[in-house]
């Protein structure tokens, strides 16, 4: 993959599901904060983190959770206000089985 092609892509990757509390509070926390407009974090998580949910929506983020081949709990997380993020999400979420 080229630099270019590279800032193209706009799903950030976070896999959290090995680590312990509050660990993936923290690094979700940190990674949403550096999406540029149309990114979005794709989440990888053992259980639901219902803590995040509440801090993601105060401070202007949305997310969807829905069960994956890869993880029990798939969230996909983006700002509240990026309609192309939103779309990219929407459409990964409709290509999935």
């Amino acid at each position: 993959m080229t630099a270019a092609t590279a800032a193209m892509v706009p799903e950030h990757y976070l896999d959290v599901r090995e680590l312990e509390p509050p660990e993936p509070l923290e690094q979700a926390l940190a990674a949403v904060r550096t999406l540029r407009p149309g990114d979005y974090l794709r989440m990888l998580h053992r259980r639901e983190p219902f803590p995040l949910y509440r801090l993601l929506e105060q401070d202007g983020f949305r997310s969807v959770t829905h069960d994956s081949a890869a993880s029990p709990f798939e969230i996909l997380i983006w700002r509240a206000d990026d309609a192309a993020a939103e779309r990219a999400v929407r459409q990964l979420i409709d290509a999935a089985p």
